[in-house]
């Protein structure tokens, strides 16, 4: 009986793990490692068109319900980081002009996918005749881009289509 109590001691005094061939991960410069960096990541305009693509795919394959849940979760998506963005250029400016100028910077790239995602998913309900809820996507894209981009303009085209307004925009 001595000698089972006598077995822990002997782990404990030589150790129980070969440290000889254990597999360690790791990157060159751990400094340059971002989770948020990858192309797999979540909060990214490149997931945005991801859900605008598969989106497209649900339309030509005739399933409008679930191109529409793809392109709400492009919006919602979108939205977040047009908000994260905007809440970080207003948090350092006057701070540091670098931060703000590159939040400037992705803030516009999130607001144009965000003004795709907007126009695809208007289409998508004029297409399943509920032009009603479209209209409400139509006037954000023209608030978000203004009326005079390029996304303004279609949206507001597509307003004098619908009847919504009927006042040419010659901007």
């Amino acid at each position: 009986m001595k000698f089972l109590k006598l077995i822990p001691i002997l782990f404990i005094f030589f150790g129980n793990f070969s440290y000889k061939n254990v597999v360690q991960a790791e990157i060159k410069n751990p400094k340059d490692y971002k989770v948020l960096s990858s192309e797999s990541k979540k909060l990214s305009i490149s997931n945005v068109e991801y859900f605008i693509k598969k989106g497209d795919k649900y339309i030509k394959n005739g399933d409008f319900d679930k191109a529409k849940d793809s392109y709400l979760d492009a919006r919602k998506l979108a939205k977040q980081m047009a908000t994260f963005y905007s809440d970080l250029n207003s948090s350092f400016k006057g701070v540091d002009a670098r931060i703000p100028n590159e939040m400037q910077r992705k803030g516009k790239q999130t607001l144009q996918i965000l003004a795709e995602s907007n126009r695809r998913l208007a289409n998508l309900y004029i297409k399943t005749e509920k032009p009603e809820v479209a209209v409400p996507i139509l006037v954000e894209t023209i608030r978000i881009m203004s009326p005079n981009s390029r996304e303004g303009k279609e949206a507001y085209e597509t307003l004098i289509q619908l009847g919504f307004v009927e006042t040419k925009y010659k901007g």
